[in-house]
């Protein structure tokens, strides 16, 4: 890791990618603890920590991920068409908050360069968790609905679940996409696209006020099978202390650990038990993983942590996970989740 860390952000990415799609981050010995299993989207989870979307975009490395002990990867987020993203630098480490803001812009090869990767996928031996398929838009994307629910249509023979990402702040316009009606709309023509169900989640910003949030989990309920809580976030809390702090883009890491939770322990009480949450944001430690579950969320995703603590993260807090729950007697993690909402 300081060997990576001595890279530009960016490069260091890469090269970790094909590190692990190479097989050279080291595998976990494969966890069957019955307590950290979990039933939800119509599947059978074997723990509930997942990688979220971002980290492998363009599903290089997906067998590599599962190996570090993740139940869950999501892959994305993937556009219609190729795309470069915003100009570098577009990654930026902050030392102090062990945080990073990213303003990078979806790049990735496209839906038809990354299919038949997740046929390969598919078609080879059953991974030992589940996959998710995060879509988004090009930036200079005409018709949202219509681009979404091409994504959408192509992609479902390969998800476990798909995850329509209208939260990035790095693509113009796209956050306008919560608002009520215009995610209502989406969903409807994606639904309407599906060639078999597969549960759909919404991925939410940090930033929605109040009553913007219970607009997003009430279409959610209605239209969706999960809602993600939550993207990177645009505000900037007082206690970062690192220069790279004014960047622009989306904070991620442990200053997004409270606001994230704090909104998803809403979202859980507006949804009233309708609709799975995925908590994600600031995750990095098992207590981190806890306060998720214990707020609301009946999954959790991680990706932040990975780039200061290494590839070894994911086992280390599955088996502090375990510890703890057999220390509280709790039977299962679904029992837990919610208790402190």
């Amino acid at each position: 890791m300081p060997l990576l860390r001595a890279l530009d952000p960016e490069t260091a990415h890469r090269a970790a990618l094909a590190a692990l799609a190479r097989g050279w981050c080291g595998k976990a010995a494969p966890g069957d603890d019955p307590a950290l299993r979990v039933r939800v989207l119509g599947a059978t989870f074997p723990n509930p920590l997942g990688l979220a979307a971002g980290f492998d975009k363009d599903a290089l490395a997906v067998p590599g991920a599962f190996g570090l002990g993740f139940g869950a990867v999501e892959v994305g987020t993937l556009t219609p068409r190729p795309q470069h993203g915003n100009p570098r630098p577009r990654i930026f480490r902050l030392p102090r908050s062990r945080a990073v803001i990213n303003r990078m812009g979806f790049p990735n090869a496209g839906l038809a360069a990354v299919l038949p990767r997740l046929a390969v996928l598919r078609g080879a031996a059953a991974l030992p968790g589940r996959l998710g398929i995060n879509i988004g838009i090009n930036k200079d994307c005409a018709d949202p609905a219509g681009d979404y629910a091409l994504m959408a249509r192509s992609v479902a023979p390969l998800a476990d679940w798909i995850t329509l990402n209208v939260s990035s702040p790095n693509t113009p316009g796209l956050r306008d996409l919560q608002s009520a009606d215009r995610l209502g709309a989406l969903l409807d023509a994606v639904i309407a696209a599906l060639p078999r169900p597969v549960p759909l989640a919404v991925k939410i910003a940090p930033d929605l006020d109040d009553a913007a949030l219970a607009a997003a989990v009430e279409v959610s309920c209605e239209k969706a099978q999960a809602l993600i809580i939550s993207n990177t976030t645009i505000a900037r809390p007082a206690s970062l202390a690192d220069p790279q702090a004014a960047e622009k883009g989306g904070l991620s890491g442990p200053p997004l650990l409270e606001p994230s939770t704090r909104m998803l322990a809403r979202a859980f009480q507006l949804a009233g038990g309708r609709i799975p949450l995925v908590g994600v944001g600031g995750v990095a430690s098992a207590a981190d993983v806890l306060s998720k579950i214990r707020a609301g969320a009946s999954l959790v995703q991680l990706y932040t942590a990975l780039a200061w603590d290494g590839p070894a993260l994911p086992a280390r807090i599955l088996g502090d996970l375990s510890d703890t729950l057999a220390r509280e007697g709790v039977r299962n993690v679904t029992d837990i989740v919610g208790t402190d909402a």
